[in-house]
């Protein structure tokens, strides 16, 4: 069983970065496809970007398209989320999801929290105006 661990998050202003890392222990991290999600107080969990095993195909919610970049490296068991351009609105704690089991190739699998099966504990962004 996987555990994840994100680290990175802050407080930035808009227009700032920030890049989130999520180390995940075990020895099968390249068998494992990524996910991003973030979530605000009363509301749904949100997908913000997933990269499939390889590391080689990405997928990304409209919102964060061509401000965040996903990433994985297989040699050090650690996913990446690169936050650029940020805004207040992306304020939200931010999870990250290994997909062991399915496999995916659509928006819409890539985007299903229930597609994971291990997550982070989050980590807090906050983006001031």
């Amino acid at each position: 069983q996987a555990q994840l661990v994100e680290s990175g998050g802050g407080l930035v202003q808009a227009g700032g970065s920030l890049r989130l890392s999520c180390a995940a222990s075990g020895r099968t991290f390249s068998t494992y496809a990524m996910g991003w999600f973030r979530q605000v107080p009363g509301k749904e969990r949100e997908f913000v970007a997933a990269i499939n095993r390889g590391g080689g195909d990405t997928v990304y919610a409209d919102s964060v398209k061509g401000r965040f970049t996903i990433s994985k490296d297989n040699a050090k068991n650690t996913a990446y989320l690169q936050m650029s351009s940020l805004k207040p609105d992306d304020t939200a704690v931010y999870y990250c999801a290994a997909n062991r089991l399915y496999y995916c190739s659509t928006y819409d699998c890539y985007a299903r929290p229930n597609k994971y099966d291990y997550w982070g504990q989050g980590t807090q962004v906050t983006v001031s105006s």
